[in-house]
């Protein structure tokens, strides 16, 4: 609760505390073997010949932790992974940046991490949707594809030495628009094999990025570049009246429905309350803290009131106790 800053009143201080130490109970009998403080001792077997990793060092003969922690091992190696500690980036990891500056056949992007990231022109399909090499026409129009402050999600390609390397050659990549951006503490996100989520039953789509900025965001059907393309030159010879009914109907089809809005609002709220609360972030536990808010008719500002910060906690140590029982 220390680090919690939500005004509280008694009663909820007194209920949130409760909550939170039930949680870290569970959390570190969970835990007990694995976690670690500073100048804990790591028990290991020195006849396998151990190898000192990160956030380890030897003490009167003994491997001991200079950070705090989890104890990590792999093969011979033996290292401490920090709990909360900046995105540190990985090949394949699904990543949501902002451009900060379009160079030479490159984007620059924020990705939350110690580093910039760069997205090469060569390495993103172009808009034609035709696998061709990039001329210097494709360079100058580089600002119709990504702009500052475009939202983009890509995925890590590699680590240079003059940076991060993205591509975002699939259709699932790309421009993201008609939605928010959140940033959260990047320990939050785990690895897991879906990062991308279409949330059916609210026409949304969620991106949970490895670095912790997450999207919610209408959902959009995959487009096809090249009927696209076949429909612009063909439209290309319509009448005034034609073009502006043209124009009328591009204005529905980039028109967000209010509940649409609501909806992104809801989820958004869903997942600020779980960031504050220092749950880790996933599809189920959002729909969950959302489908509690529709169950106790809540607004969509009164999510992030006291009360429901306290109820979140509380369904969320109920959830935990009873999957402990059942194992």
């Amino acid at each position: 609760m220390r680090g919690l800053q939500i005004p509280l009143n008694q009663t909820q201080k007194v209920r949130l505390q409760r909550a939170l130490e039930k949680l870290e109970s569970l959390s570190s009998k969970a835990n007990s073997n694995a976690s670690v403080t500073v100048a804990d001792s790591i028990p290991v077997n020195y006849e396998d010949g151990i190898l000192k990793g990160h956030g380890t060092s030897e003490f009167n003969g003994e491997i001991t932790a200079t950070i705090c922690g989890i104890v990590e091992r792999v093969n011979k190696l033996v290292y401490v992974r920090t709990l909360r500690a900046r995105y540190k980036p990985e090949v394949g990891d699904i990543i949501v940046g902002r451009v900060i500056e379009v160079a030479p056949k490159r984007w620059r992007l924020d990705i939350n991490s110690s580093q910039d990231a760069v997205l090469m022109l060569s390495s993103m399909n172009l808009p034609d949707g035709i696998q061709r090499r990039r001329t210097a026409v494709d360079e100058l129009n580089m600002r119709s594809i990504f702009e500052e402050n475009d939202v983009v999600c890509a995925e890590i390609r590699g680590l240079q030495h003059d940076g991060l390397q993205l591509q975002a050659r699939s259709q699932k990549y790309g421009k993201l628009e008609r939605g928010q951006l959140l940033t959260i503490s990047p320990y939050l996100v785990k690895k897991r094999k879906q990062h991308f989520h279409h949330l059916d039953q609210y026409g949304i789509d969620l991106i949970i990025g490895r670095n912790g900025f997450i999207w919610v965001g209408e959902h959009i059907e995959a487009r096809d570049d090249m009927v696209e393309e076949q429909v612009h030159k063909s439209e290309q010879h319509t009448t005034k009246f034609d073009i502006t009914s043209a124009s009328l109907e591009e204005q529905e089809r980039t028109y967000t429905s209010l509940e649409t809005r609501q909806n992104i609002c809801r989820i958004a709220n869903a997942v600020r309350v779980l960031s504050t609360l220092g749950f880790i972030i996933s599809v189920e536990k959002i729909l969950d803290t959302v489908s509690l808010s529709s169950s106790l008719n809540l607004g969509i500002h009164e999510m992030l009131g006291s009360e429901f910060y306290v109820l979140v906690a509380e369904k969320e140590a109920v959830q935990r106790s009873l999957t402990k029982e059942k194992r």
